[in-house]
């Protein structure tokens, strides 16, 4: 259980550094990578899932949900409660590490840059329309789709034999690329409780040049969303025997 932690917690780190770190290069004043745009945001979040993906693995979490709901998600479908304690608690610390790493490194940029909503942009996620039924549908619809196509893509029916090592990361990053890309629009696409509340919490804890409000009544959109998605998708795959 030990190394499910560390897995976890460093595969989220990993997950957050380098997702909200390529929000932070495309938003935050004088980056090189300022006004990049969209396609950028989309394409580092990809690639931020695979890595978070093979360091986890790689550190003692072989699941490597990185996601608390993933993690609900495939256990309706599968079973394993007895580690979701230790895995919430490795998801949240990771993020909240990861985003604080965001914050170092760009540390310069934060005084920099006037706008109090993208600063927080680079922590969590807001809706482009607000609309707090709209909003929770787009979490729980962009959930159930991770949820569902993650059990797809490693099921036996897709693959008699298994995904060939080494490939099922690169799968799930372009599968959260396909996400961010077609459905990613409405809210954000946080599709995760963790990568959303972590940093969210690390944005009103740390001492950001110029911060405003870190949206605490937007907060538990992207909490219940993703696990009402995550949930009705292990029941969906359950269902099917995926």
């Amino acid at each position: 259980m030990g190394s499910i932690f560390w897995g976890e917690l460093l595969g989220t780190a990993t997950l957050i550094l380098l997702g909200n770190g390529v929000v932070a290069c495309v938003l935050l004043a004088n980056s090189k990578g300022q006004n990049s745009g969209w396609i950028v945001i989309t394409a580092g979040w990809a690639f931020a899932v695979m890595c978070g993906v093979f360091v986890a693995a790689a550190t003692g979490s072989p699941a490597a949900y990185l996601n608390p709901a993933v993690a609900v998600g495939l256990m309706v479908d599968h079973g394993g409660w007895s580690k979701l304690p230790i895995v919430l608690a490795g998801d949240f610390a990771g993020a909240f590490i990861g985003a604080t790493l965001v914050w170092l490194h760009f540390l310069p940029h934060w005084r920099a840059t006037e706008d109090r909503g993208l600063k927080l942009a680079c922590f969590c996620t807001a809706p482009a329309i607000r609309n707090t039924a709209a909003n929770l549908l787009s979490e729980v619809i962009g959930t159930f789709v991770l949820v569902f196509v993650v059990g797809a893509i490693f099921s036996k029916t897709a693959s008699a034999n298994g995904v060939a090592g080494g490939v099922g990361p690169y799968l799930v990053g372009s599968l959260v690329w396909g996400i961010g890309l077609s459905l990613g629009g409405t809210t954000g696409y946080a599709i995760n409780p963790a990568r959303d509340l972590g940093p969210r919490i690390a944005h009103a804890l740390l001492p950001i040049a110029g911060k405003g409000s870190a949206d605490w009544s937007y907060a538990p959109i992207p909490v219940i969303g993703p696990l009402v998605g995550g949930a009705l998708a292990g029941v969906v795959l359950a269902a099917f025997g995926i």
